[in-house]
C-alpha cells in the first residue's frame, strides 16, 4: 500500500512543477512569456512575476513613454483575492533605425517587465493557482506590427525554492531603477526648455558618465540632443521640450541613466527622478539667452508678494480687461450713493473674487490629490469650456450694445442676479474677474502659481488667497476712498453710450476665445465655420427676445419671442458645440480622407476616379513620415488634382477586424501599406513602405498604364 501512495505524491509533484513551467509564445517578431521569480508561492506573501519578451534581433517594443508607437500593456485575469501592481518598467534605451534616426524609446532582445503580485491570504498549501493575462505590445522595424496574446502561469502554493532561475530573477530585479540614490534632483521650467540639477549628497564619490534622461509624462522632445555639463560638484542637464507642451503637468518623473550605474559594485542604471518645478529664477538653457523674468522668492513670503503684484497686474491683461469696464461702469453708476453703500459694493465684489478663487485653488487640490496633474487655466483645455465661455461673453456684449435688456442694473446679466441695492452683480462680477483672469499668466505671476501647484495645500491656498486680494485690490481702493469715485463723472445720458462702447472689449474676448477655439479644433476643416454659425444663431436669439420678448410686449408677443429665443439659442449651441472630425489640408490642395471599405473603393472607380488607399496608424511612425513626405509636396498634389484622386483611410489606430483581414488577405500584418487602383482595373498596384514623392508619382503612372 505505500508503493501506490509514493506513485500518487511523485505524479501530483509531477504536476505541480510542469504546471509551473511557463509558456512561452511567439507572435511576429517577439516572443512572449510570464514567468515567476520563485517557485511556489505563500498565502497573502506579495511574490514578482515578469513578462518576458525576447526580440528577433533589429526589432523592438516600447516604453511607457515610447516617444512613438505605443507602450506594451498588460491585462490580469487573477484569482479572487488576489491584486497586482502596475507594470515596473526597466531602464529603456534610445531606438534608432538603420540610418541613425531616433525612432523612440524602448527595449530590444531580451526585456523583463516585472509586476508584484499579492496573493489571498486564504490559500491552501497542496494546491495550485493559475495566473492569466493578456499582454500587448507594439513590436517596430522599418514597419510596426501590433502584438497581442493570452498567457498563464501555474504556480503551486507552498514554500519556496531557491535554483538558478530564482537567482538570475532577483538579479534583473537589481538592475531596476532604483528610488534612492546618493543624489539629489531639482528641476526647473520655462518656456522652451526644462533643466534638471543634479547635486551629489554627502560622502558620494562615484561619478557617473553619459548621463541621458528618459521622461515618463511626454514633456521633452525625445529625439532632441540633451546638454550636460558639470557644475559645483554636479550635473546640469538641459532638455528641449516637446512641441505639444503640457503645462500644466507640475512634476519631472522619469529615469536618469548612466553608462557606468550610480555607485561603486551597484549594477543598476537608472535612478527614478521625481522633482517638482521650483519657481524658475531665469532661462536655465546655457545656450538661449537671458531672459528679464523676475527672481525666484526664497521664501513663502516672497511667494506671496509676488502673488499679490501679479494679481494686481492681472488686471491689465486682455482677458480681464473688459471686466474692468463692466466693474468701472458699475461704480459710475453708484458714484450719486452714500459711501457706505459704495464701500459695501467693493466688500462685495472682493468677496467674490475671493470665493472664486479658493473654490478654483480647491477643485485643483482636490484633482492633484486623486492623481491629476493640472495646472493654472486647465478649464481653457477644453474646447466645450471655451465655447460655453465664448456665448456667454459675446451674450453679456450684446446685453450692453442695447440688443435686448434683462434687467436694470448695467452690472447684473440676469433677473436672479439683481439682489438688493445690485449687491448680486457685484458679487457676480468678481466671479466674472476669476474666471476669466486664469487663462492669463501676468509677470511675476508664473513664478508664484509654479510654487502653489507644488507646495502643501495650506500655502497653495495663501497663494491662491493672496493672488485674488491683488485683482480685487483697485476696486476695493476706488470703493474705500469716496474721494476717488467723485473723480468720475456724474451719472447722465452719457452712460449708456459708455456702456455700448465697453461692450466693444466683450468682443474682443469673445474673438480671442474663437482663435483659442481655432487651435483646439484645427484637424476638423469645418468645426470653425460651425462654431461662427453657432455665434449667429445665439445672437439671433438674443435679437429676437430683445425684439419679442420685452415686458411692454403683449403677452402672446412676450410668449413667442421667448420660445423662439429658445428655439434658435438651442440651435446655436447644437450648431456650434465643439465635435472632432479629422481632415488635413495642404498647399494648393484640398487633401480630404474617406473612410475606408472595398465599397468605397468600388464606387470611386465606378465614379471614374484613382483610388489611393493608405492603411494607416497613429502610433505607426513610418505612416506619419510618409504623409508628411507626400500630402505635402505640390509635384504630388497637383498629380493627384488633376487625375482627380479620391483617398481612402483605413484607419488601423484601434483593433479593427474588416482592417485586419483585408491586410492578410494581400498577406500583410503590419502598416504602412499603400494600394492605387485606377479606374476600371481590378489589380491595384502595391506601393513599397517607405514612400517619395517620385515613388508615388511612379506608382500612380504605372496604375494608369496597368
Amino acid at each position: 500500500m505505500k508503493f501506490p501512495r509514493l506513485l500518487f505524491f511523485l505524479l501530483s509533484l509531477t504536476s505541480l512543477v510542469l504546471s509551473a513551467a511557463p509558456s512561452a509564445v511567439t507572435k511576429g517578431a517577439v516572443t512572449v512569456e510570464l514567468v515567476a521569480g520563485q517557485t511556489a508561492i505563500q498565502p497573502g506573501q506579495p511574490f514578482w512575476v515578469a513578462l518576458k519578451m525576447n526580440h528577433v534581433e533589429h526589432w523592438h517594443s516600447y516604453w511607457i513613454n515610447p516617444g512613438t508607437g505605443y507602450p506594451t500593456s498588460l491585462d490580469w485575469e487573477l484569482p479572487e483575492g488576489f491584486t497586482a501592481s502596475p507594470i515596473i518598467w526597466p531602464t529603456p534605451h534610445v531606438v534608432k533605425d538603420s540610418s541613425g534616426q531616433v525612432t523612440g524609446l524602448g527595449y530590444e532582445n531580451e526585456v523583463f517587465l516585472f509586476t508584484k503580485i499579492t496573493p489571498s491570504a486564504n490559500l491552501t498549501a497542496g494546491t495550485s493557482v493559475t495566473l492569466r493575462a493578456k499582454a500587448g505590445w507594439l513590436m517596430c522595424k522599418e514597419s510596426c506590427v501590433p502584438g497581442e496574446t493570452n498567457l498563464e502561469l501555474s504556480l503551486p502554493v507552498g514554500t519556496p525554492a531557491t535554483n538558478d532561475d530564482t537567482e538570475r530573477f532577483a538579479a534583473l530585479q537589481r538592475e531596476l531603477p532604483q528610488r534612492n540614490s546618493p543624489w539629489t534632483a531639482t528641476a526647473t521650467r520655462d518656456a522652451k526648455s526644462i533643466t534638471l540639477r543634479l547635486t551629489p549628497t554627502s560622502g558620494t564619490t562615484h561619478r557617473p558618465t553619459d548621463l541621458h534622461f528618459f521622461d515618463q509624462d511626454a514633456l521633452l522632445d525625445y529625439a532632441a540632443p540633451q546638454f550636460v555639463r558639470e557644475e559645483n560638484g554636479g550635473y546640469l542637464l538641459t532638455f528641449t521640450l516637446a512641441t505639444e507642451t503640457k503645462p500644466e503637468i507640475a512634476r519631472l518623473t522619469g529615469v536618469l541613466t548612466s553608462a557606468n550605474g550610480w555607485s561603486a559594485g551597484r549594477s543598476y542604471g537608472g535612478i527614478i527622478i521625481d522633482a517638482p518645478f521650483s519657481p524658475l529664477a531665469g532661462r536655465v538653457n546655457p545656450n538661449a539667452p537671458s531672459g528679464n523674468l523676475p527672481p525666484a522668492p526664497a521664501t513663502l513670503a516672497g511667494t506671496l508678494l509676488l502673488a499679490f503684484i501679479g494679481g494686481l497686474i492681472l488686471n491689465l491683461m486682455p482677458c480681464v480687461f473688459p471686466v474692468i469696464g463692466i466693474k468701472i461702469l458699475g461704480f459710475v453708476n453708484q458714484s450719486g450713493n452714500d459711501r457706505k453703500k459704495v464701500t459695501l459694493h467693493g466688500l462685495v465684489f472682493a468677496s467674490g473674487v475671493l470665493l472664486s478663487f479658493w473654490m478654483l485653488a480647491g477643485v485643483l487640490l482636490v484633482l492633484r490629490a486623486g492623481g491629476s496633474q493640472l495646472g493654472w487655466g486647465f478649464q481653457l483645455q477644453s474646447p466645450v469650456f471655451v465655447f460655453g465661455m465664448a456665448v456667454f461673453m459675446l451674450i453679456f456684449a450684446l446685453n450692453m450694445s442695447g440688443l435686448f435688456e434683462v434687467g436694470l442694473s448695467a452690472t447684473g446679466v440676469g433677473g436672479t442676479l439683481q439682489m438688493k441695492d445690485g449687491y448680486g452683480g457685484s458679487f457676480f462680477t468678481g466671479a466674472l474677474a476669476t474666471l476669466v483672469a486664469t487663462p492669463c499668466s501676468a509677470p511675476f505671476l508664473a513664478p508664484a502659481l509654479g510654487a502653489a501647484l507644488s507646495l502643501s495645500a495650506v500655502e497653495s491656498l495663501l497663494i491662491f488667497t493672496a493672488i485674488a486680494i491683488g485683482l480685487a485690490t483697485p476696486y476695493l481702493l476706488l470703493s474705500i476712498f469716496p474721494q476717488a469715485i467723485k473723480m468720475l463723472p456724474r451719472p447722465g445720458a452719457w452712460m449708456e453710450t459708455f456702456k455700448q462702447f465697453m461692450a466693444f472689449p466683450l468682443y474682443a474676448t469673445v474673438g480671442w476665445l474663437l482663435w483659442v477655439l481655432a487651435g483646439q479644433t484645427k484637424d476638423d476643416d469645418n468645426a470653425l465655420l460651425l462654431i461662427a454659425f453657432g455665434f449667429v444663431l445665439v445672437a439671433m436669439a438674443t435679437w429676437v427676445y430683445g425684439r419679442f420678448a420685452q415686458p411692454h410686449g403683449k403677452p402672446s408677443r412676450q410668449w413667442f419671442g421667448r420660445l423662439a429665443a429658445a428655439a434658435l439659442f438651442a440651435a446655436g449651441l447644437a450648431t456650434g458645440w465643439p465635435k472632432s472630425a479629422p481632415a488635413e489640408t495642404a498647399t494648393g490642395y484640398q487633401v480630404t480622407w474617406e473612410k475606408w471599405s472595398p465599397e468605397a473603393i468600388a464606387a470611386g472607380q465606378k465614379a471614374g476616379k484613382f483610388v489611393y488607399v493608405d492603411f494607416t496608424a497613429r502610433w505607426c511612425a513610418t505612416c506619419q513620415t510618409n504623409k508628411a513626405a507626400i500630402f505635402h509636396n505640390d509635384e504630388v498634389l497637383a498629380e493627384f488634382a488633376q487625375k482627380n484622386v479620391l483617398l481612402l483611410r483605413a484607419d488601423w489606430t484601434n483593433k479593427d477586424a474588416k482592417i485586419t483581414a483585408e491586410l492578410a488577405r494581400w498577406n500583410r500584418s503590419a502598416v504602412p501599406f499603400n494600394l492605387i487602383y485606377a479606374p476600371g482595373k481590378t489589380e491595384p498596384v502595391v506601393l513599397p513602405e517607405l514612400l517619395t514623392p517620385g515613388k508615388v508619382l511612379e506608382a500612380l503612372a504605372a496604375a494608369a498604364a496597368k
